[in-house]
């Protein structure tokens, strides 16, 4: 079978042959569908990821661990935990009996692959216990998953929704999904801490934060109260860190602000998890809630493996 084989640490997935998986017992061979390559497949692969260990001891191998494809009896399932050195980025896979669960029929493939994503949105409501009516700060929101978290907090009815991005024109696409106020993180200190104040009315309720460091640092200076009136609770959601991996926290910016942070997985479980998923499904079916997605064949993998510019759409590697 052709596949994207990863040869070395840090390397390129290269477009060749590698051996067909064989199903050994309590496993089976799901043929793939569409594979959303994502930030976290390549930290993987480059070995900078706290799990690469665990997907890179044996090379070569195929990166990837989850994906859409059908069972042998058709059936389109999503797929999870493929047995190395089998990943997702080929025609086949082999993972164990168990771990794939069915696809609502009528959704493509491609956009399978993308729901996940959008579900971090959810965590406004389940972490973040947000309710209608409330104001919603982006933060990232012209990536992938923060242009569904602006659909999904509109979707959830979000009285105002603040919407933070690198770039003008990305900006202006994430108003026409539903932002309110959109703000430019690319200015000075000073100048993105007015504008946090000024975008902010009666206060943020909630803050899904993709990006961490340097802008979130100084939102959380901007919230505190220049009185001595209380600040109004804010809960602050923790996603993603695309602007820097840690950053400075001011005594004040907690014990007068009434920021309260917390993780995404806040208040996930199974059930919950369901729910979230359920709704989103629902809303995608029935045209509600979009995804920009940019599907390239197996083939073009080393090409797509090494694109940047992918502005606010998903790749989706269909084999």
């Amino acid at each position: 079978m052709k596949a994207a084989v990863l040869h070395e640490i840090g390397g390129i997935p290269r477009y060749e042959d590698f051996p067909d998986p064989v199903a050994g017992d309590d496993e089976v061979v799901i043929d793939v569908k569409a594979v959303a390559v994502e930030t976290v497949d390549k930290r993987i692969a480059a070995g900078t990821h706290y799990a690469s260990g665990g997907y890179t001891a044996r090379l070569p191998a195929i990166p990837g661990f989850d994906g859409v494809g059908t069972l042998p009896d058709g059936t389109l399932v999503g797929f999870g935990n493929p047995r190395l050195p089998y990943g997702a980025l080929a025609e086949r896979t082999v993972v164990p009996v168990g771990a794939s669960v069915p696809i609502v029929e009528g959704l493509d493939p491609a956009v399978a692959t993308v729901l996940g994503t959008a579900i971090t949105g959810m965590s406004i409501r389940t972490a973040g216990g947000f309710m209608p009516g409330e104001t919603v700060l982006v933060q990232g929101a012209t990536g992938v998953a923060g242009r569904l978290a602006v659909q999904v907090a509109r979707l959830l009815g979000a009285g105002r929704i603040v919407a933070t991005g690198r770039d003008d024109d990305q900006l202006r696409e994430v108003r026409s999904l539903g932002a309110d106020v959109v703000i430019n993180t690319a200015v000075a200190d000073e100048a993105l801490a007015q504008a946090y104040v000024d975008a902010k009315g009666d206060g943020y309720d909630v803050v899904l934060d993709y990006l961490w460091g340097r802008p979130t640092e100084i939102l959380l200076r901007s919230l505190v109260p220049r009185t001595f009136a209380f600040g109004k609770p804010t809960r602050l959601i923790q996603i993603g860190e695309s602007a820097g991996g840690t950053l400075t926290v001011a005594a004040e910016s907690l014990r007068t602000s009434g920021v309260e942070i917390c993780g995404a997985a806040k208040g996930l479980d199974a059930g919950t998890m369901q729910e979230a998923y359920g709704q989103v499904v629902d809303w995608t079916r029935a045209g509600r809630l979009t995804f920009d997605v940019l599907r390239v064949p197996l083939s073009d993998i080393e090409t797509a493996w090494q694109c940047t510019d992918l502005r606010g759409r998903r790749l989706v590697v269909v084999p």
